[in-house]
């Protein structure tokens, strides 16, 4: 099946049968993206479909294209992922992007919710208290990151060891520690969140790291990055792909 074929198959069941708007306007550019994205991205490497539209989603939730968010949730319905974890990967988002583009992300996907009837709130996926979120986070850290968390905490200036502590708490605490979704998978997520943040060098290196830890092949890691290209544009697909090359050296 050539590829031409394959964007039809893939995007019928993706969206449903039908043509987009913008066939009507611009059909040559919607050719283009959609012979792409659906005719080639989606069949490189070893990701599966659900894999892909959790991808796709904090990848749009990070850019804030909302539109296409939308259109993503139903296809991530109709691939079968869960509402929750739906949920569970824009929630992921909060600690890189901030909390207010992340309520702007789940405002969207309530809005598909809504439409296609599914009940809010969705079942709470919290697995710590106010008792042991700093100490569940830092073992989850621990265990992604290893011995460096102990001697960025130690190494930390008295007037920045509260950001250590935040890192602890919140992000590994209050997200990394939730249901719905694998550690392997949120590590995944995360460093398609901070590839396509631009910038965050230091922060894809580290998640390449985290991802090798918890079992994700470099393999994984280029198809994962290769999948953000379409969403992302080439400037920052390169620069992920740099960092994984330097984390992980080929050969």
């Amino acid at each position: 099946m050539d590829r031409i074929e394959k964007s039809k198959e893939k995007f019928n069941q993706l969206f449903g049968k039908g043509v987009t708007a913008a066939h009507a306007t611009d059909p040559d550019f919607q050719d283009i993206l959609s012979h792409f994205i659906f005719g080639e991205v989606f069949f490189q490497g070893n990701l599966d479909d659900k894999q892909r539209e959790l991808i796709t989603l904090v990848v749009l939730a990070t850019n804030q294209t909302f539109p296409q968010l939308k259109a993503h949730v139903s296809a991530a319905l109709n691939v079968g992922l869960t509402p929750v974890e739906i949920k569970e990967a824009v929630y992921q988002c909060a600690p890189y992007i901030g909390f207010p583009k992340t309520l702007n992300a789940i405002n969207e996907v309530n809005e598909v919710f809504k439409a296609k009837n599914i009940a809010l709130p969705i079942e709470s996926q919290n697995t710590v208290d106010e008792d042991n979120r700093f100490d569940k986070g830092l073992a989850v850290q621990v265990e992604i990151f290893g011995d460096v968390i102990a001697k960025m905490q130690e190494n930390a200036p008295a007037n920045q060891k509260h950001m250590q502590d935040y890192l602890s708490a919140f992000c590994f605490g209050d997200f990394y520690t939730r249901g719905g979704l694998d550690l392997k998978t949120r590590e995944l997520l995360i460093l398609c969140i901070v590839s396509s943040l631009g910038g965050a060098e230091g922060q894809v290196k580290a998640h390449v790291q985290g991802n090798k830890n918890v079992g994700n092949d470099k393999e994984t890691l280029i198809t994962a990055i290769t999948h953000c290209l379409p969403y992302m544009g080439f400037p920052r697909t390169l620069n992920a792909l740099a960092c994984v090359n330097e984390i992980i050296p080929e050969n």
